[in-house]
């Protein structure tokens, strides 16, 4: 069974800094392409970022380009994403996801993602 844990999130003000992580029990998890989405109260959960398996292709939505880094250790089963330029609109629930299929391209659909977090609170003050 393919569990995953997220880490990371607080409290942070607005302009700062956090770097969340998700460690993903099993052997197989260099062949999974890695997805961060978060959901704010009352709205949809949205794609964020993610990485492909081998770490040469990334995706970002244009809300956190520039600000946001996805990246991977394939060695200890973990993802990152490293948050920086925080602002209150970031504030969410943010979830790490896995997909099983190989592939060079990035999923951003969240029903392309077969396995995923409980997820971790991610709040920016103004």
């Amino acid at each position: 069974q393919v569990q995953l844990v997220e880490s990371g999130g607080g409290l942070v003000q607005a302009g700062g800094s956090l770097r969340l992580s998700c460690v993903v029990s099993g052997r197989t998890f260099r062949s999974y392409a890695m997805g961060w989405f978060r959901q704010a109260p009352g709205k949809e959960r949205e794609f964020v970022a993610g990485i492909n398996w081998s770490g040469d292709s990334t995706s970002y939505a244009d809300s956190v380009k520039g600000r946001f880094t996805v990246s991977r250790d394939n060695a200890k089963n973990t993802v990152h994403l490293q948050m920086n330029s925080l602002k209150p609109e970031d504030t969410a629930v943010y979830y790490c996801a896995a997909d099983r299929r190989i592939s060079v391209v990035v999923a951003t659909r969240e029903s392309e993602y077969d396995y995923w977090g409980q997820g971790t609170q991610v709040t920016v003050s103004s």
